[in-house]
């Protein structure tokens, strides 16, 4: 499948749930095109996919962008955080700009309804994790308009079906990063992340609660603020909402928010997978139009 022109030409690095569901994305965007899907196995359930759909695959890993460095332009790494570590290196010296989707702690920390154009300076982007992308627009919040947090903590909860392998291997990586990306967004003093992986059938919507030890809480202004930032998060994640609005209980703020995705790859659960990867693709298409090569409305 030739790449259509005008569009800012993409590798996506890992085949497993957040690859495939990324895929669907990018090829819904306006702004642009996946000329390689890139996975370890070409039987796998996601390379299959993406061949049917007819993307161009390949089982090489990221050797097929050193073997063809012309592919792209920017590659998604949807592998884990120990292999990006590899593949950063390797990216780098071939001068692509990279998104990175695992929590590696590489590359520069982003949140696009925080700081996307800022983010569009770096070559290396981290889009920290998928509870990270839902509740750190609400502690940058909090921390925006209370000053420095005593301490901020954050719950979410998805449904076990929605975490694949590289999901699951990097559960302390995922905890060290969100609670990173908390500090570094808000301003807190200290931080804490739970997930929990819920088995319940049928499965659960990707939930998360936001808690803030803050002095002298100023409920009205939170609650215009956190308004504010819902919808700004929702212009490029359409499911993500706001569900217990500022309150304040045991001595601590708490806010509530639910992501439901749109069922691209796996069912409409896995909220998970659109709050990252709309984030993602928020990115890239920054990209595209800093480019001045392409217009459009983007991916919906």
């Amino acid at each position: 499948m030739a790449p259509r022109e005008g569009k800012l030409k993409v590798a996506i690095l890992g085949s497993g749930n957040i690859g495939s569901d990324l895929l669907s994305k990018v090829l819904r965007s306006d702004l642009l095109e996946c000329t390689l899907f890139i996975g370890r196995n070409l039987a796998s359930r996601g390379i299959a996919r993406a061949a049917a759909m007819g993307v161009p695959v390949s089982d090489g890993s990221v050797e097929a962008i050193e073997n063809d460095p012309d592919v792209c332009d920017l590659v998604f790494d949807a592998t884990s955080a120990l292999s990006h570590i590899r593949h950063a290196e390797v990216l780098e010296r071939l001068g692509k700009t990279v998104i990175d989707m695992t929590p590696s702690n590489l590359g520069r920390m982003c949140i696009p309804a925080v700081n996307l154009q800022e983010c569009l300076e770096y070559p290396n982007v981290n889009m920290v994790t998928c509870g990270g992308q839902a509740t750190i627009p609400i502690a940058h919040v909090i921390g925006a308009v209370h000053g420095e947090a005593e301490y901020i903590e954050v719950v979410s909860q998805i449904a076990s079906r929605s975490a694949g392998p590289a999901t699951r291997v990097n559960l302390d990586e995922y905890i060290e990063t969100t609670e990173r990306g908390i500090i570094a967004f808000s301003g807190c003093r200290r931080s804490k992340a739970i997930l929990n992986l819920n088995p319940a059938q049928p499965p659960v919507d990707m939930q998360a609660t936001v808690y803030a030890r803050v002095d002298e809480p100023d409920l009205e202004r939170l609650t215009a603020a956190v308004d504010e930032m819902v919808e700004k998060v929702g212009v490029y994640v359409p499911g993500y909402e706001l569900i217990v609005p500022p309150t304040v209980e045991n001595g601590r703020i708490a806010v509530m928010v639910r992501v439901r995705g749109r069922g691209d790859y796996l069912p409409s659960y896995a909220g998970n997978l659109d709050i990252i990867n709309c984030a993602a693709v928020a990115v890239a298409e920054g990209h595209a139009r800093m480019t001045g090569s392409v217009q459009g409305e983007g991916a919906r």
